[in-house]
């Protein structure tokens, strides 16, 4: 497995815009970024041109979506001075690296990843046999690899994805990481090191490689991630050289899982503006109430003295997000003994969601109406990406063959 040193302990991760999101993204997506955020460098982007695989003949609606989303990211408490957020296509470093890792790329591994057939199942009223469709998994891999990204945060069913990154960087890796000098370059890194690092050096990677010791192996990557005197280069080629390999120019990303939302939407399946059962942040209170007041309840239930199962009532799973032991012990005994109406029981979670959303929707509020404020950290974040990702090109085109000075 190919090393991630400390400087590239970076989180990347992105959304394709949607317009105005709704507490599923929020309970999701977005709690999970303001803490990552306080963790590592965060890299959060607006995926313009994901959308495109998708929804391309549908323009008109990308611009709009892009900015409102971002407005929402900002309420929720995504802080740019704590993560880079950007637009995708404000760095176009992004469409090169995804052209350049196409040449080498098999074209079975694109066809293998489970989401291309089953997004084509799931969207059979678009059409999606075109090549940006069947390239969007190497543009993510793109997106990962400009910027040497460590994790991922991903659920379950986004891990192929990483995994195909990992592959594709791999291969990249033994393509163009062996110099026609590894050898001799890593041997001169090595003494670089001072004597006694040099030595412990030697010995962890005879122990990985004579031996499969894992922890000798991690040892020698701590070893050269913490050594000063390397040079960015020198350190690539020693991870790499630790590992039996060549120079390691695109690390590995590793899937950061995130767990599942429990989010249910106001019908008891999971929230999404597919199946009409959203509440965005921005719902206007009076709405978010009375939708809530009015959800679909236990079907045993007729009448005020029927008892009832939480189980069975899609209110319940929004006391699972919402409520503590105490109001959901309140309620297991209430709905089931009947002792308690379903408007009791739905306003303890009513109550919450508007706690919840009143800081958001006036953090937004402020930024709606500072459209200015809003584009200026887009530009600063995506200047600030931009740097990252060109000295990850200047890189990739030297080993490649096509820097021309």
């Amino acid at each position: 497995m190919n090393a991630v040193p400390s400087q590239h302990q970076r989180v990347l991760s992105g959304m394709r815009p949607t317009g105005r999101l709704h507490l599923g993204h929020y309970h999701g997506v977005l709690k999970n970024w303001i803490k990552l955020q306080h963790e590592y460098d965060c890299f959060f982007f607006v995926a313009d041109w994901h959308a495109l695989t998708t929804h391309y003949d549908e323009p008109q609606n990308i611009n709009a979506h892009v900015w409102e989303m971002v407005i929402d990211w900002l309420a929720a408490g995504v802080n740019p001075n704590a993560a880079k957020l950007f637009i995708q296509s404000k760095v176009p470093e992004h469409a090169e690296l995804h052209v350049l890792l196409s040449m080498c790329t098999p074209l079975g591994w694109l066809e293998r990843v489970p989401s291309y057939k089953d997004q084509q199942e799931k969207l059979k009223e678009r059409d999606l046999a075109t090549y940006g469709f069947l390239g969007y998994p190497l543009l993510q891999s793109a997106d990962i690899l400009i910027y040497k990204a460590g994790m991922v945060p991903v659920g379950e069913d986004q891990v192929a994805h990483v995994e195909l990154t990992r592959e594709v960087a791999r291969r990249f890796n033994f393509l163009y990481g062996r110099e026609p000098d590894f050898e001799e370059k890593a041997e001169a890194a090595i003494k670089g090191m001072g004597k006694k690092n040099a030595k412990l050096y030697r010995e962890l990677r005879r122990r990985y490689q004579e031996e499969g010791d894992e922890a000798g192996l991690r040892e020698g990557q701590a070893l050269v991630d913490g050594n000063a005197n390397l040079s960015l280069g020198d350190r690539d080629r020693l991870f790499g050289y630790l590992e039996g390999g060549g120079r390691v120019i695109l690390p590995e990303p590793q899937a950061l899982l995130t767990k599942a939302s429990k989010m249910p939407g106001l019908d008891g399946q999971k929230m999404s503006k597919s199946y009409h059962n959203t509440i965005a942040l921005r719902d206007d209170p009076k709405d978010v109430a009375q939708r809530l007041r009015t959800m679909p309840t236990d079907p045993a239930r007729v009448r005020r003295n029927d008892p009832g199962d939480p189980a069975n009532c899609p209110v319940w799973q929004l006391h699972e997000v919402y409520s503590d032991d105490e109001v959901k012990a309140w309620v297991q005994e209430g709905c089931k003994a009947a002792s308690i109406g379903c408007l009791d029981c739905k306003q303890p979670v009513v109550d919450a969601v508007l706690t919840e959303l009143s800081p958001i929707q006036e953090r937004a509020r402020e930024y709606a109406e500072n459209a200015h404020l809003v584009r200026s950290i887009i530009a600063e974040g995506s200047e600030a990406a931009r740097d990252v990702a060109r000295d990850t090109m200047d890189e990739v085109r030297e080993v490649m063959g096509i820097s021309y000075r």
